[in-house]
């Protein structure tokens, strides 16, 4: 923390502790040479995919989870 100096009126100097931000050259943020590039967006991919070789994954009872159930029944 820093002294403040404030003058009053009556030609008195008041000393006040207070923040004070550093003015240092060495605490300054150094001003940017030259922009930063552009962001670059991804490639997208223009060959398709082939299926696997062993064929896509099939259970047993897929269909019997899907299955419509005949009709609901409210519970009362």
């Amino acid at each position: 923390m820093g002294r403040l100096r404030m003058e009053v009126e009556d030609g008195y100097e008041l000393f006040e502790e207070g923040c004070m931000t550093p003015k240092n050259q060495e605490c300054q943020i150094p001003a940017a040479l030259e922009c930063p590039p552009a962001p670059v967006k991804k490639r997208v991919s223009e060959k398709k995919r082939d299926p696997p070789k062993k064929g896509y994954f099939q259970p047993p009872e897929l269909e019997s989870i899907f299955a419509m159930t005949s009709g609901r029944k409210a519970w009362a």
